[in-house]
């Protein structure tokens, strides 16, 4: 069982194409939170987290959810994080979520994908992530394998600077820029609801045909990458970037 959280498509593309060599079922933890579903889950054939890597650990929109929700079956539990360049020490959390949901722990893979985070950095061009993921595939490939046989993932070796990111780093990084007061519509917004539509907090509603944005933002960007006339902004931050959406 694959289970997935994605912004801009690249944890479900890393996900897709791990289902297709694996023959494991697909599950969107997107649908799951955006519908506060925490029902049980029964995995026949091991657990497999696929999500992106935020301040050097996973979500913790994912965390929550997995704390929340009763998992039963095959408890063998991979984690596959994409990010931007590291996952920093993201294993130790990985390793004690595991140990509170009664989890075998069997890895945490880091796979290198476009970089996304347009609230701080600047996303590639097309032709420049398509190579990016294309770079990627073996790694998606191998990775898959490895599971597929119940073989452990080897750990990501941490230094300092990778402890400090996934502690420190990570912690001033909710309270401080993880907020939703810096998100605009301008003029070209009609109306559509897509930045809804694809908000796994619900945190958007449209007010007079335009998106306003409450207090429970967790930063995917798939509301100002996801709309189609460019109309969302964050700040000043955001001007003249790409928009990247997995073009694969």
């Amino acid at each position: 069982m694959i289970l997935y959280f994605t912004g801009t498509g690249n944890s479900y593309y890393i996900a897709k194409r791990m289902a297709e060599l694996s023959g494991d079922r697909l599950i969107s933890m997107n649908e799951r939170i955006k519908e506060n579903d925490v029902s049980e889950i029964n995995a026949a054939v091991r657990l497999v987290f696929v999500v992106p890597t935020y301040a050097w650990r996973i979500p913790r929109i994912v965390e929550d959810w997995i704390a929340k929700t009763k998992f039963t079956g095959d408890l063998n539990a991979y984690f596959v994080m994409n990010c931007g360049d590291s996952i920093g020490n993201a294993k130790k959390y990985i390793k004690q979520l595991c140990k509170r949901k009664g989890f075998r722990y069997m890895g945490a893979a880091s796979i290198v994908m476009p970089e996304n985070y347009i609230a701080m950095f600047d996303a590639p061009e097309e032709s420049v992530a398509r190579q990016i993921i294309e770079n990627a595939n073996p790694i998606i490939n191998k990775i898959a394998g490895r599971i597929r046989e119940e073989k452990m993932l080897p750990d990501v070796q941490s230094n300092i600077v990778d402890c400090l990111h996934s502690s420190v780093v990570n912690t001033v990084f909710y309270p401080f820029i993880v907020k939703s007061d810096k998100f605009t519509a301008d003029d070209k917004c009609i109306g559509c609801g897509i930045c809804v539509k694809e908000c796994p907090l619900n945190n958007i509603h449209l007010k007079e045909n335009k998106p306003v944005w409450g207090k429970k933002c967790t930063h995917c960007m798939a509301c100002i990458s996801k709309c189609p006339t460019e109309a969302i902004e964050y700040g000043k931050n955001s001007i003249g970037k790409v928009r990247y959406r997995c073009p694969m």
